[in-house]
Formats: structure tokens, sequence, C-alpha cells
């Protein structure tokens, strides 16, 4: 593999940004574009769009299309803002029509998950697939991230299947989200490779040591909550400021275990923006359920001793 560096817009904080619906379980298309541009002021550099704290697999093809349609509006006030799209189904057509899509409309990259239903394939099998979206739907300039996250995806890829897809496509295939939370991993990951990938954590506590093995930064739930401390942690490991460093990543260390007991994130996420702002009760699409006020008061009070008021 040929040495890289990363683009500088592929560095630093990004949100896995959540899909605001309004109560009718319609698309808030002018709440999204706002939201993502308070994250924005907030310290995060860009946001991924339909992730899992985004319930990407609860939406069609023609919602998917409009939810990334309605987050450009962000480079209005925000046009530096770096926008990805989580483009990846079970469905090999599917992807790739997404994925064409978010390039037509002119997303930063795309980040795939692998096909999860058949679980029991064989590397090969996955390897073949991935280099159908890169051949047939991403573009000479385009870039994809592989989305790496066992817990929910049920597929595991090694060193090896990365290696391998990097070498063949070392211009398209630029790194992936690791959502593993698997430190091992998350040190293999850069002992390997380096900067020949650009590799973003999937997990907050997991940012520090992330950083220390070649990873651009994170893209996490926890950037929805707590953005200008994930940010200010970046900052500080670029600016070799150790002790500052030190100091926040133990505050982190404290603030993702709060996301983590109260699953899923989405909900979490959009119960607690009404207490820590002025966004709306935002709703989740089924089977999300709301969780109960008395769970959010307990969130919310562990989340304020864990890094006090977390936006600036």
């Amino acid at each position: 593999m040929g040495r890289m560096t990363t683009p500088t817009n592929l560095q630093g904080i990004f949100a896995a940004s959540i899909t605001p619906l309004l109560p009718n379980g319609e698309i808030d298309r002018d709440g999204l574009p706002v939201y993502l541009s308070f994250l924005a002021r907030q310290g995060c550099h860009g946001a991924l769009l339909l992730g899992t704290t985004g319930e990407g697999p609860s939406f069609s093809c023609e919602e998917r299309e409009q939810i990334l349609e309605a987050a450009l509006a962000v480079r209005q006030e925000q046009p530096d803002f770096v926008l990805l799209a989580g483009t990846g189904t079970p469905s090999l057509e599917e992807t790739i029509l997404l994925t064409k899509t978010a390039f037509s409309l002119g997303y930063d990259g795309v980040v795939v998950l692998p096909p999860y239903y058949f679980r029991s394939v064989k590397e090969e099998g996955f390897l073949a697939w991935f280099e159908q979206v890169l051949q047939r739907a991403v573009p000479e300039d385009g870039k994809l991230f592989l989305y790496h996250i066992p817990p929910m995806s049920g597929v595991s890829l090694s060193i090896s299947f990365l290696e391998k897809l990097k070498d063949r496509y070392p211009d398209k295939f630029v790194g992936l989200k690791d959502s593993s939370g698997d430190e091992t991993f998350c040190q293999q990951l850069g002992h390997h490779f380096g900067r020949q990938l650009v590799v973003f954590n999937g997990k907050d506590n997991l940012l520090p040591l992330a950083l220390k093995h070649s990873a651009a930064g994170c893209i996490t739930a926890g950037a929805n909550l707590f953005p200008n401390l994930l940010r200010r942690t970046w900052e500080a490991f670029q600016q070799g400021d150790e002790k500052e460093f030190n100091r926040l990543s133990d505050v982190l260390q404290r603030a993702r275990p709060v996301i983590d007991q109260y699953p899923p994130a989405s909900a979490l996420i959009k119960g607690l923006l009404p207490r820590l702002t002025r966004f709306p009760g935002w709703q989740s699409r089924l089977p999300i359920l709301p969780l109960a006020e008395d769970v959010l008061d307990q969130a919310y009070h562990l989340l304020s001793e864990a890094c006090g008021n977390p936006y600036v």
C-alpha cells in the first residue's frame, strides 16, 4: 500500500446525527439543517446522516433521499460542514442506488454497512459485494467508508479484509467507522495501517486511545450531547497538550457510559435535547419508543454529573 495522508476535511469530530421526526412521524425537513448547524457551532466538523443513531435502516429509500436532501441546507450557514451519508442496506442494488444518490447530491463520502442478513457467508462474499458498490456507485473522486459495527450488524471483518479492499481500491476506499468497541482492534488498525486508512472511532470513550493509534477522529452518538468536550479533546491531542488531553479523556470515560446505560441512543438523545436546549422533543421511528420521563431524569442527572453543561 502506498503512503497516504488524511484529507484535511476528513478528520475531527463528527456527530452520528439523529433524524428529527415530527409528532405525525414525518421528517422534520426544516429542523434537520437547523440542528446540524447547531452541532457545527458546538464544535463538530461534520455529521453522518442515517447511521445507527440516525435510525437509517428504519427509513425507505425515498425517505432516505428526502433526509439527505434536507440536510444539505446546513451549508447555507456552515459551508465547510462535512456531510457523510449512511447508505448500506442488505440489498446490493438498494445500496448502490443510495450511494449514487448521496454522491449526486454532493456528499463528501458514504459510510456503508456490510450486508448484515446473511452473516455466515465467507469474507470473499463480502469482498465481492463491496467491490460491486465501489465499481458501480462510487465516482473516481468519491470516498467510501466501511461501517464496522459487529454488535449491531453481526458481521466482524478482519484486518486482512480491509487490506485487500484498500489494495484494490486505494483511492475510493478511504477508511472506516469502527464501532466495534474493541480496544484491541482499535490498536491493531493503527499498528497495521497508520494513516493509510482514515479511521473514525465510534465509541466516545475510545477516542483518546484511537487518536494515539493514528485515528482521524470519531463519529459518535455522544457528539450530539457533548460535542464541545469531544472537540476540545481532539484539539488537545493535535496541540500536544498532554495534561489537558488526559484531563478531558477522564471526563469522556464518565460521559459515554451514560449513553450506553440508556439505549437506544437515538431515543435518549431526542429525550434529552429539550432538557438541554430549545429543540423540541422529536419522535423516533418504530420500533424505537420514547424513553420514560423518570428514565430521562436519571440520565440527565448522570450526564450533568459527568460533564456539567455540555454545550457552550
